[in-house]
């Protein structure tokens, strides 16, 4: 062998090894096999817990489920008596919903669609085409606003004068789900009060007010919405980030739909509609650190779960996309980000001021939506993290997984992991919620599933 085949061989054997340590690095996933089957198996009992079968009573204050079928609410025990759309929608990638379930729920959202525009007896105004922000379980009355379970006393002020802009885009993630995984195409054509499913889907996806040119939804102050109804206690203003990034998924799905269906014009309109988004959003929220601010009115602040969101859609790619993904990093080994692997909407460092993580909000600090720390963007974040720095987002993963064994709810009296939101010392927030483990299950089970067949 000469000198330029030994060289040859050096270097094949350098790259095969270094193939094989990242392999054994990276291992199964995000997180240890065993960590991912425990998660797993809790998603599991809480999905099961927060079912609501028909016929059945959750609450002494409600009737039982009379929709003719099982609903999926946002947790278990005696919280939430009602169905919520996006926490729902939120949990389908989890792959543990039925074929009949997914379907009963997506046609009881279209069923409930809003027929005509109206004004709530509090001024707020349901516009035709809204998606309800939840749905009761007794007479399947929608109710377009967070805040009240009372259809008639419904859309105050305090939550916006139009429903929150991101349960149109999770209706279209439900029907996208439900045919990707079923191959029902033939539900696009099933017609609910003498609309078809195709046309509803179109029809939400127009409701939230969104610029013509760049097709980022917006907001003013004076006719507010909802921007994430994870954070509806908080007012947000102005171009509205996490809600176009919704948007932009919801975009790529009508085109997917449209192209099955061989409509090849309407699957390029809306592919162009998520281009424009995608080209657009950097330009409108990209602060110079690489952090995404949540919009350009009221909290105009960097927003942890819409940057972590827009590197796991791909909404941010390329230089913008590293400089993110290093700043999380550093903000994570900083201790600004998370606190036993649950994430703030805000960095620590990033609060408005001293009595508030967001400008605006009925919540005090650090309860809550203002400051209190979720498990819900975990997955995310971990994505996000592992893009320049892949240990660091398995460790994040592992300090998630550690306070869920911790304080799961299985450990007996006293104990109410996944909660949906805490803050130490004591403050803890609804026992056994749901999108604190399927979310995050669903994006580290979709990255261990990628690294094998990659």
């Amino acid at each position: 062998m000469n000198f330029t085949n030994i060289i040859k061989a050096l270097v094949v054997l350098i790259l095969l090894m270094s193939t094989a340590q990242k392999l054994d690095a990276q291992g199964n996933g995000l997180l240890k096999e065993k960590d991912l089957e425990y998660l797993k198996k809790l998603t599991k009992v809480v999905l099961d817990s927060s079912r609501i079968y028909s016929g059945q009573i959750i609450s002494k204050d409600f009737g039982p489920n009379n929709t003719g079928g099982t609903l999926i609410r946002p947790g278990g025990r005696d919280c939430y008596p009602s169905f919520w759309i996006r926490d729902y929608a939120m949990s389908l990638e989890t792959g543990m919903i039925s074929k009949s379930e997914q379907k009963h729920m997506l046609l009881l959202t279209a069923s409930t669609q809003c027929n005509q525009t109206w004004i709530t007896k509090n001024g707020s105004m349901a516009p035709f085409g809204a998606i309800a922000d939840h749905i009761r379980i007794d007479d399947s009355k929608p109710i377009y606003f967070p805040g009240t379970y009372d259809y008639n006393e419904q859309g105050t002020k305090e939550y916006g004068m139009t429903p929150p802009y991101d349960d149109q885009f999770f209706f279209i993630h439900m029907a996208h789900y439900y045919v990707t995984t079923t191959s029902d195409i033939s539900i696009l054509k099933h017609e609910i009060n003498g609309i078809q499913l195709i046309d509803r889907l179109e029809i939400a996806f127009n409701v939230p007010p969104s610029h013509e040119d760049n097709q980022i939804v917006f907001s003013t102050e004076e006719y507010r919405g909802v921007d994430f109804g994870f954070r509806d206690a908080i007012t947000i203003t102005g171009d509205l980030c996490f809600p176009s990034i919704l948007k932009f998924r919801a975009a790529k799905e009508l085109s997917s739909l449209f192209t099955r269906t061989n409509h090849k014009d309407k699957a390029m309109f809306y592919n162009k509609v998520a281009e424009k988004i995608k080209k657009a959003l950097p330009g409108l929220f990209l602060d110079h650190r690489g952090m995404l601010l949540a919009s350009t009115g009221k909290s105009k602040q960097p927003d942890v779960w819409a940057t972590a969101l827009a590197v796991y859609y791909n909404v941010l790619n390329g230089d913008a996309q590293t400089k993110a993904s290093e700043f999380l990093s550093e903000a994570y080994k900083k201790g600004l980000l998370s606190y036993h692997g649950n994430i703030r909407h805000i960095l620590t460092s990033d609060d408005y001021d001293s009595t508030t993580a967001w400008e605006k909000t009925s919540v005090t600090k650090n309860n809550y939506q203002n400051g209190a720390y979720w498990g819900t963007p975990t997955g995310w974040l971990c994505f996000a993290i592992a893009k320049t720095n892949f240990s660091l987002a398995q460790k994040l993963a592992e300090e998630y997984i550690i306070d869920l064994r911790e304080n799961d709810f299985r450990n007996g009296n006293g104990f109410g992991a996944p909660f949906e939101c805490f803050y130490p010392p004591g403050y803890k927030q609804n026992p056994l919620y749901l999108a604190t483990v399927s979310c995050p299950y669903a994006v580290f089970e979709s990255y261990r599933n990628f690294l094998k067949d990659h």
